[in-house]
């Protein structure tokens, strides 16, 4: 791919020689190689090399025109801003996108890493060595039927005809080991676990390793769990998800399409415990996939969500934010329609909690480890969720698998009934969460 600097001038000349006076183009290229294994032997391999770049022009009735190419040689841009330029025309009329009006404004400074990638047989290698252990690391282990080791190369730009020009590059390694154990007389039971650098060398597969096999073997010996209602401790994952699963709650684009749980009013609403502050902060010192600039060349920055229980911003597009009267938060993801998504979630501890609780104490606790089937047991505009979990009954610091069971409520009334926030957060791949405690969950076991 050419750099910024020169695909800009091939961008303007080709929109020039159109006719062309306003237009703008977001790319991203990914070279990526995967492995994956199946009792020490290659289970696949994958590499491939993708680009895709999204070309957008304004007509001079200011009607816009969207699309896409993989080319970015100057007859493929030309190509793609004639098209443009001819589905201009169709365009719609109201609520036009625009230039986000801080394209050009100074970005944070972002270092990002970018290391050669290794080759396939040394991934390969390191998998082999991750499966075998993982299989001599308890009897009972008789398989890891999903595991994967990928190394990612990403690149991306932003330019308009205004003259804004952003491009950033980064590596990223990751690792995903999933176990199965089987016991005679007894149900399978299964756990994982996830780690992400950028750098393979710094990649901490043993520690990934390790979780693995103390998830699995501590579900080994499961019981059944009574119906009822229980107080809960999610884990800093567990919790994610849901904080994920219901972002249309501050999601400015959803609240303006009437999908959202929230309104253009609901800011300055009371919408959890106090105990509770979210920020999404994609510059966080712990988020590998830190980003300086939107699709949109909107600088980001922290936003916060949650202070103390209450609402205090959504995330916005250009668009969104001059529909609402607020500013861009650099959340913007360029498609045929502009949408809006979270980036890295920081959840901490709120207004000081009158009691703490610990798990070493605690008395008849479920701790949820890991929510599943989110795709279909979360109505997310209507706050309901039911989802089965992996987790333990708690008593005084002795765990107890749980055979099978589902977690059901209200995601608003789950944020109102949170009782404490652990100071100690976990990093993560998608944010930083500490254990967050949350009275009376209805718990169905089988």
């Amino acid at each position: 791919m050419p750099n910024i600097t020169e695909l800009a001038a091939i961008a303007t000349q080709k929109a020039q020689s159109l006719g062309i006076k306003k237009f703008d183009i977001y790319g991203s290229t990914v070279d990526e190689a995967s492995v994956q294994v199946d009792h020490g032997d290659p289970k696949q391999v994958k590499a491939s090399n993708r680009a895709s770049v999204m070309v957008r022009v304004w007509n001079d009735d200011n009607t816009m025109g969207v699309t896409t190419t993989t080319d970015v040689e100057p007859s493929g841009l030309e190509a793609a801003l004639e098209l443009a330029q001819e589905a201009s025309h169709f365009g719609a009329k109201e609520n036009v996108a625009d230039f986000s009006p801080a394209a050009q404004d100074p970005l944070p400074e972002v270092t990002h890493q970018k290391v050669p990638q290794s080759d396939i047989p040394t991934l390969l290698e390191h998998l082999k060595g991750a499966e075998k252990q993982l299989l001599e690391a308890h009897p009972a282990i008789n398989g890891v039927p999903y595991n994967g080791l990928a190394q990612r190369d990403t690149a991306r730009f932003y330019l308009n005809s205004a003259g804004a020009m952003r491009q950033e590059a980064r590596s990223l390694s990751s690792v995903y080991l999933y176990s199965k154990a089987e016991q005679e007389g007894k149900r399978p039971r299964s756990a994982g676990a996830f780690r992400v650098s950028a750098d393979l060398a710094e990649l901490d597969i043993q520690g990934c390793l390790d979780e693995t096999v103390e998830k699995t073997v501590s579900h080994l010996d499961y019981d059944k769990i009574e119906t009822g209602k229980y107080r809960v401790v999610f884990s800093p994952e567990a919790f994610l998800s849901l904080l994920g699963a219901f972002s249309n709650l501050y999601n400015a684009q959803s609240i303006l399409d009437k999908r959202s749980l929230s309104t253009e009013d609901s800011l300055g609403t009371e919408l959890a415990s106090p105990l509770l502050s979210v920020t999404d902060d994609v510059l966080h010192a712990g988020n590998i996939g830190k980003t300086a600039f939107d699709d949109e060349g909107t600088p980001t920055r922290p936003v916060t969500l949650i202070e103390n229980g209450i609402l205090k911003s959504f995330l916005h597009s250009a668009g969104t934010a001059k529909r609402m009267n607020a500013q861009p938060t650099g959340h913007a993801n360029i498609g045929a329609k502009v949408t809006v998504g979270p980036h890295f979630y920081h959840v901490s501890p709120g207004a000081p909690a009158e009691q703490t609780y610990s798990l070493e104490n605690a008395e008849n606790v479920v701790y949820i480890d890991d929510l599943q089937a989110l795709h279909a047991g979360v109505k997310a505009l209507q706050g309901a969720f039911s989802l089965p979990f992996d987790g333990w009954l708690v008593n005084k610091g002795k765990r107890v698998s749980i055979e099978s069971a589902t977690v059901a409520g209200d995601f608003r009334e789950l944020l109102k009934a949170i009782i404490y926030v652990e100071p100690e957060a976990k990093v993560m791949p998608g944010g930083v969460c500490p254990h967050v405690w949350v009275d009376g969950l209805s718990i169905t076991g089988e």
